[in-house]
């Protein structure tokens, strides 16, 4: 090997410096902080698509329903939105038509989603649109992809047959106090029974286990109302399991599935979690006299509380108006599930009024457009439960509780701190 010259090493150490200085002075570290913070992500996906359309602001992720969502950006790191059921209600097209010409005239920067169906035909004043700079947007076909974003100080408009998949920097110089859509204030007392321990609630971090340790855990945490997913196994037996499939993940089982009874009494979850067979759930309720049970899965009512040691302490969430009529023509109270409640022709209320149902559980994702609904079950005595909690990012137990009850009674949570929970009544 050859030695190298002192003085053409030393050329060389300052060549390789002065290139890396000047690199850097024309680059930008990527993915910091700073830079994270201040971009926003937009997915529209069509209705050919079939999939979510959302958008990201930093690590916020925010999923939309069907229509028209207005995002408004108060700052880099701040936003509103709200969509607008612009295909399936008329009211929501003219509000959302009213509150974009007010951005438009305040100079507000905004961005525009479709997800789904946004219009049902086309816009019937899509003249308006076009004058005011919305082209795209003014031709728009009801099934299309769509996004529009102004962060640049123009209109960018980007349609497509399946889907807009853009990314785009909030400016700097993004500031305004401006509300566009203020969040609604419900009253409501704040009380233990507005959360049902989702399958038995959490235990040690572990949800969905269904499981005697579940039960005691949360019971000691303040819970008073468990649910439990109810499945038979092989030999018709009533247990307590989310699905089979789930079940053997958390137990390792190998065997065919359904398994006997038997074989499910041998198992446990993750290990250590003691399953629930039909006599170990009677036993656990009869030892805690004031936990009430909800059910699920099971939409066979008589069968079940014919089995559970006092109808009292049970609440069976159904799946049919027939099976909600047959509990009621047998003293159980019934939980209206959220594809019967939507499928009800007429009055909803009167149905439920007339066959004693005090209960609704339906998704926290469709309670927004489905608010009147909601406001006539909450006025009409009707306690609601949202589910899907936890299933969106940052719509979590805490996020339900100061953003949705008072519209919906409850949650289905699958962790609560009740020495948390303020006592009084709240403002929302």
């Amino acid at each position: 090997m050859h030695a190298i010259p002192q003085l053409v090493t030393r050329r060389l150490s300052y060549l390789l410096l002065f290139v890396s200085l000047a690199l850097a002075s024309f680059s930008t570290p990527a993915n910091t902080a700073a830079e994270k913070s201040n971009t926003v992500e937009f997915i529209s996906h069509s209705f050919k698509a079939g999939r979510k359309s959302f958008f990201n602001v930093g690590e916020q992720s925010e999923r939309l329903r069907r229509g028209l969502t207005l995002v408004h950006f108060n700052s880099t790191n701040s936003y509103e939105f709200k969509t607008y059921d612009t295909y399936g209600d008329e009211e929501d097209l003219n509000k959302f038509l009213a509150v974009l010409e007010r951005m438009v005239m305040e100079k507000a920067v905004f961005a525009i989603l479709a997800h789904d169906s946004a219009v049902e035909n086309a816009f019937e004043n899509g003249k308006n649109l076009a004058k005011m700079g919305f082209k795209a947007l003014s031709t728009l076909e009801n099934r299309q992809a769509y996004v529009m974003h102004n962060l640049d100080g123009k209109i960018n408009e980007y349609v497509d047959e399946a889907a807009v998949v853009l990314t785009a920097a909030i400016p700097e110089t993004t500031k305004s106090d401006q509300v566009y859509f203020p969040k609604e204030r419900y009253e409501f007392e704040a009380s233990f029974d507005r959360f049902i321990a989702h399958a038995g609630g959490a235990v040690d971090g572990h949800a969905y286990t269904n499981t005697k340790n579940a039960l005691d855990q949360n019971y000691e945490k303040g819970f008073r109302l468990f649910e439990l997913d109810i499945i038979e196994t092989s030999d018709g037996h009533f247990v307590a399991a989310h699905d089979w499939n789930m079940w053997s993940r958390f137990t390792e089982y190998s065997g065919k599935l359904p398994p006997t009874l038997e074989e499910f009494r041998n198992e446990t979850i993750y290990g250590d979690y003691i399953t629930m067979d039909m006599k170990a759930i009677n036993d656990w309720f009869a030892a805690h006299p004031d936990a009430v049970l909800i059910t699920d899965k099971i939409s066979d009512p008589l069968a079940f509380a014919d089995q559970f040691y006092d109808k009292e302490k049970l609440i069976m969430e159904l799946f049919s108006p027939m099976s909600v009529e047959e509990a009621s023509n047998n003293g159980i109270r019934a939980m209206i599930s959220q594809k019967p409640l939507l499928a009800l022709k007429g009055n909803q209320i009167d149905f439920l009024k007339a066959n004693n149902v005090k209960y609704a559980a339906v998704s926290r994702r469709i309670i927004e457009r489905k608010k009147k609904l909601m406001l006539k079950l909450r006025d009409s005595g009707i306690k609601v439960y949202v589910y899907n909690v936890n299933f969106d990012e940052g719509k979590d137990e805490k996020y339900v509780y100061e953003n949705e009850i008072g519209l919906v009674y409850g949650m289905y949570a699958d962790k609560w701190d009740f020495e948390l929970e303020p006592s009084s009544t709240q403002v929302k």
